[in-house]
């Protein structure tokens, strides 16, 4: 089987290769594994190919036709769409955003409809699509209300996947991912990059500065439980999403003030105390538009699995970075 990894050098692109390399299969159309003879690893940048012969890493801009069909031939039974322009830098760079989000998606799409092949296509979404007065929780039927440039980039792309799918097209599947945290390395562009950095850093001996208040919620995701969702989910059977083809993933529901809390409980006062809250009026504006809370009865009945608590999400990243507290 070859599967493609668009943004394959990115911090979720490079932990999906890894596990996909290590799994060594994966499920086809019919429920059968099959073992993955090729993987492509697409992006701007070139990244790890970790020294396995099944790896070819291709760089190139998604938006470039040639780049895509380069990419992806009759034999890619397997797409994980994850390239993406961040909220952060969505909204500063409104071409940007549009290039790389929505048309460079639908490129993907119309390549995969001239092959001809109907291959698996799972796009990562976001909750971004969601906004405004919302329910308490939101639910799988709630209207679609971005208020950022990259919510209504990601909520295009899902409208046309469906359509994409409803045509036979593609085998199509989208997985709206909540806020990922913990990430390691250096903070990026995404508005909710606080979410990581306020522990990532304390626990590295640096202070972390906290741009929205202790009392916003947000709707979170390990990059564990990431993987493992975005897997389940490219596997799923088709008939059991029949014509909707969007899956809100589990997380947790958790406030920033519940975050610290939860930092100050397994690594202590010292590393908590690290965190400086100074409000930024832009961030809290894209943040505070998001649900902190959705239901996820239908992904749950499919397999798909979140989080225990925020404190157990802390102790992975702790054992998967090595991280010696300070």
């Amino acid at each position: 089987m070859k599967v493609l990894i668009t943004g394959g050098a990115g911090f979720l692109g490079q932990r999906l290769a890894r596990e996909l390399l290590t799994r060594g299969v994966l499920k086809d159309a019919h429920g059968t594994l099959q073992a993955i003879t090729e993987l492509v690893l697409l992006d701007v940048v070139r990244g790890d190919d970790f020294g396995d012969s099944r790896v070819r890493t291709q760089v190139g801009d998604i938006a470039e036709r040639s780049v895509l069909e380069h990419a992806i031939d009759t034999n890619t039974a397997a797409i994980f769409h994850l390239a993406a322009i961040v909220s952060g830098q969505a909204e500063a760079d409104f071409d940007l955003g549009m290039r790389i989000n929505l048309d460079a998606s639908r490129l993907l799409l119309e390549i995969c409809r001239q092959r001809g092949h109907r291959p698996r296509v799972l796009f990562t979404s976001s909750v971004a699509v969601y906004g405004g007065d919302l329910p308490e929780v939101v639910q799988n039927d709630t209207a679609l209300n971005p208020q950022s440039s990259y919510g209504a980039q990601k909520a295009i792309a899902e409208l046309l996947l469906n359509d994409y799918a409803r045509r036979g097209f593609v085998d199509g599947r989208v997985l709206r991912l909540p806020t990922i945290s913990v990430r390691p390395g250096k903070p990026n562009a995404a508005a909710s990059s606080f979410a990581s950095g306020i522990i990532r850093e304390p626990l590295n001996g640096e202070t972390a500065v906290c741009p929205v208040a202790g009392s916003t919620r947000v709707w979170l995701l390990s990059p564990r439980k990431a993987i493992d969702n975005l897997i389940a989910g490219l596997e799923l059977d088709a008939a059991a999403l029949g014509n909707q083809r969007v899956l809100n993933l589990p997380g947790i529901s958790v406030s920033v003030d519940e975050m610290v809390a939860a930092l100050r409980e397994v690594a202590g006062d010292a590393v908590a105390q690290r965190i400086v809250w100074q409000p930024e009026e832009r961030v809290e504006k894209i943040v505070g538009s998001w649900p902190g809370r959705w239901d996820t009865t239908r992904a749950e009945k499919l397999g798909l699995v979140g989080e225990r608590s925020f404190a157990d999400v802390i102790r992975a990243y702790i054992e998967d970075e090595h991280i010696q507290i300070r």
